[in-house]
């Protein structure tokens, strides 16, 4: 559970009256061992780690040594979505630069997958993206929230075609 406001992620496991801080809680900041308004977090199991969308950057923090502070993966971004696709990529929604982003491990700059092309509403644009889905053909579904609209991008597209429109499309698409 990401706690926005005390800058932390909390584990809350079957039967617990006190959750375990995992992430985070050592005050708002930028530093290697603080979080500063996390807004997503998703788990990757393989390694057991957590990656979470954090103000300006993109956070791995590894749950299995128990670690006090976690690796940025990307930063200089206005994070506000975040899946995982089946081969492990990483794709995080920009509300500053208006795109979707699709990281391979490794790579700290990612590929533009959705929007990239400003603020608006033609079908290559997006305005305030926010949650995502990846399907296993590699498509990513967009809810471009200022638009009122789900937007499918396929794998390599230039541009994306409406799903549905006119709905509160803050909420998760899962």
């Amino acid at each position: 559970m990401g706690r926005r406001e005390n800058d932390r992620i909390i584990q809350w496991k079957k039967g617990d009256t006190i959750g375990e801080v995992v992430a985070g809680g050592n005050g708002k900041g930028n530093g290697l061992n603080q979080l500063k308004g996390p807004r997503n977090v998703l788990i990757d199991k393989e390694t057991d780690s957590l990656i979470i969308c954090d103000t300006g950057r993109v956070v791995r923090w590894s749950r299995r040594s128990r670690t006090t502070q976690g690796e940025i993966l990307s930063d200089n971004i206005a994070c506000n979505g975040l899946t995982m696709d089946d081969q492990r990529d990483i794709y995080v929604s920009d509300n500053g630069k208006q795109e979707v982003r699709r990281y391979q491990w490794g790579d700290k700059i990612g590929t533009i997958v959705a929007g990239g092309n400003g603020q608006g509403k033609d079908l290559n644009q997006l305005s305030v993206p926010t949650c995502l889905f990846v399907d296993s053909q590699q498509n990513v579904y967009v809810s471009d929230n200022w638009n009122h609209r789900v937007m499918k991008w396929a794998k390599d597209a230039i541009e994306g075609v409406v799903v549905t429109e006119a709905l509160d499309v803050e909420h998760d698409l899962t």
